[in-house]
């Protein structure tokens, strides 16, 4: 071989080697900020759907339209206000010159409404949530708030609550304003739309799929007739076409909402079952209706594929802790349920539990008086892996693991109970103090 071409040869195989070595780093080092999956899409976001923790990511916090996206919002609130016995499904309404305006649109996703016929509120849920009709939309939105400019402050408002950033609603149904007849919600602009980063994205489906999980009753159907049995009626086949009778069909796919704009191209949040546990993902800005399923599925695989649900800590555990101003000095705290955590492959090892008590001042005891069965703490869990995990938002992330609850009644003391617990710890805390001043000092010799 001639020194030239062992040159080259050579010089070859020690790129290789680095390509290697750096696949290999952003492959294990972190599970967010790292496009090790080359997603194609401007953002993108994988997240254990029972934690909230973030299995990878790609610019997770860039503000992108949302398209119809944004129409989980309006599936949560009116789910709440169904929860809070605001309306029923069967309640009637009729529809307002505007939900009547943007229905007849046949450029969007729509079911034409009259205004001479009433419906009923999970009728126009199902087309909402089915297949994205914007007319209906707004009717749910003014009826859950009286008015479109009123159910977006509502939108905003209750973003802020479930700890999303990076977010902004301007409608109901994620369309641009000027698609709505110059009669889009008062304070937005004329040509404004909706914004979320791919990270509110998810904890907004993480949220609603926590909070309302029968919202998977209308998601996950395929084809549905609205109107059945009379001159209105149309078939509603669902955009989401990754659901497993469709065409892009994925194992496990039950939800949740496809977007699309000319701003925000095209978007999907998805979210599928398989081997006892949920992924969440979210696909922002592609180039095309079918990316956005090919990315999803890359993204779902990956997680399917590379982690599983174990079992750190049986359920019925327990644990004696302290008591803070109760009329005992201890008690036992036990887990209702087991500690299971999304484990990804070879990592089984890495998780250690970890007891945290609801008590921001003592944190090892609990603050009487509590009653039996309360929930005082959670069994987190010590990941002493390499892998740099992130969750959704902070809120979310003090939700992971077990909760703990209290086996009996917890009482506070009686006068002279109360003097000598204090004296005990004021005089256990002294005689701590010399044992560790004196233990120090004899180490160190």
């Amino acid at each position: 071989m001639h020194n030239k071409t062992r040159h080259s040869f050579l010089l070859k195989g020690i790129i290789c080697v680095i390509l290697i070595l750096s696949t290999a780093t952003a492959s294990f080092g972190s599970a967010t900020n790292s496009d090790f999956l080359n997603i194609r899409g401007e953002a993108a976001i994988l997240i254990d759907a029972q934690s909230g923790r973030i299995l990878y990511s790609k610019n997770p916090d860039l503000l992108l339209p949302t398209g119809s996206m944004a129409k989980m919002m309006t599936e949560y609130l009116v789910l709440e206000a169904i929860h809070n016995k605001q309306f029923t499904w069967d309640e009637k309404i009729q529809i307002s010159d505007y939900s009547f305006k943007v229905s007849q649109n046949n450029k969007l996703s729509n079911v034409p409404l009259r205004k001479d016929k009433t419906y009923s509120i999970k009728e126009l849920y199902e087309a909402m949530a089915i297949y994205s009709a914007s007319g209906a939309t707004i009717a749910l939105a003014e009826r859950v708030s009286g008015s479109e400019t009123a159910f977006v402050q509502l939108m905003n408002q209750k973003a802020s609550e479930l700890g999303m950033k990076d977010y902004q609603f301007v409608n109901s149904t994620g369309l641009n304003n000027k698609d709505l007849y110059g009669l889009h919600p008062a304070g937005t602009t004329a040509d404004a739309e909706n914004m979320m980063s791919a990270r509110a994205t998810a904890t907004l489906a993480f949220s609603l799929i926590r909070d309302y999980p029968e919202v998977f009753r209308f998601s996950k159907i395929p084809k549905l007739k609205f109107q059945e049995g009379t001159s209105d009626v149309i078939n509603m086949d669902n955009w989401n076409w990754m659901l497993p009778q469709l065409v892009y069909g994925y194992e496990g796919i039950d939800g949740l909402k496809t977007g699309s704009t000319t701003l925000a191209g095209y978007s999907f949040t998805g979210t599928a079952v398989r081997n006892d546990f949920r992924l969440i993902s979210v696909v922002m800005k592609t180039d095309s209706y079918q990316t956005r399923f090919i990315e999803t599925k890359k993204l779902l695989d990956y997680g399917f594929q590379n982690y599983s649900l174990q079992q750190i800590l049986p359920a019925k555990q327990e644990f004696e802790v302290k008591i803070a101003g109760g009329n005992k000095r201890k008690t036992t705290l036990t887990n209702p349920k087991p500690l299971t955590v999304l484990v990804k492959q070879g990592e089984s090892d890495l998780y250690t539990p970890s007891l945290k008590i609801d008590n921001p001042a003592k944190n090892k005891a609990v603050l009487a008086p509590v009653a039996k069965g309360t929930v005082v703490g959670r069994i987190a869990y010590n990941y002493k892996g390499s892998v740099s995990y992130d969750y959704l938002t902070e809120t979310i992330k003090k939700m992971d693991g077990a909760e703990l609850i209290t086996t009996e009644a917890i009482n506070k003391p009686g006068f002279i109970n109360n003097i000598i617990n204090n004296l005990t710890d004021f005089l256990g805390d002294i005689w701590s103090n010399i044992y560790n001043s004196a233990a120090n000092k004899l180490f160190k010799k």
